[in-house]
C-alpha cells in the first residue's frame, strides 16, 4: 500500500494549494480518507476527512471554510484545496486511510504517506 502525497510548497499568506494523494493498494471509495498536518514541535492533527459511504466530508475548526477535500475515484487519488493559507497553516501535511472506521484520529488510521511540506509565509 502506497500513499504519496504532493504539492506542498512556500506560499505567501492569502495564497492556495491544492495537495494530491495518489493511492496505490487500497481503494479511496472504500477507506475513508483523511488528511493530518504535523507542525514543528506539535502533535499530529486531523484537518479534514473523507467517508467512504457516501463521499460526505468533515473538517477541524481551523479548516472549515478554507480547505476543502475531495476525491476521484478514477484517478484512486485524494486532494485537499487549501486556500486563505494563514502562517498557522505551516506543517507537514500527510495524507491517510482508515480501513475500519470514520474515527479521524491519527492513531487509528491505518495507513500513512510520507507527508508534504507547506509553508506559510507572512
Amino acid at each position: 500500500v502506497q500513499l504519496q502525497a504532493s504539492g506542498g510548497g512556500l506560499v505567501q499568506a492569502g495564497g492556495s494549494l491544492r495537495l494530491s494523494c495518489a493511492v496505490s493498494g487500497r481503494t479511496v471509495g472504500r477507506d475513508a480518507m483523511g488528511w493530518f498536518r504535523q507542525a514543528p514541535g506539535k502533535d499530529r492533527e486531523f484537518v479534514a476527512g473523507i467517508r467512504r459511504s457516501d463521499g460526505s466530508t468533515t473538517y477541524a475548526d481551523s479548516a472549515k471554510g478554507r480547505f476543502t477535500i475531495s476525491r476521484d475515484n478514477a484517478k484512486n487519488t485524494v486532494y485537499l484545496q487549501m486556500n486563505s493559507l494563514e502562517p498557522e497553516d505551516t506543517a507537514v501535511y500527510y495524507c491517510a486511510a482508515d480501513a475500519v472506521g470514520t474515527r479521524w484520529s491519527p492513531r487509528t488510521m491505518n495507513y500513512w504517506g510520507k507527508g508534504t511540506q507547506v509553508t506559510v509565509s507572512s
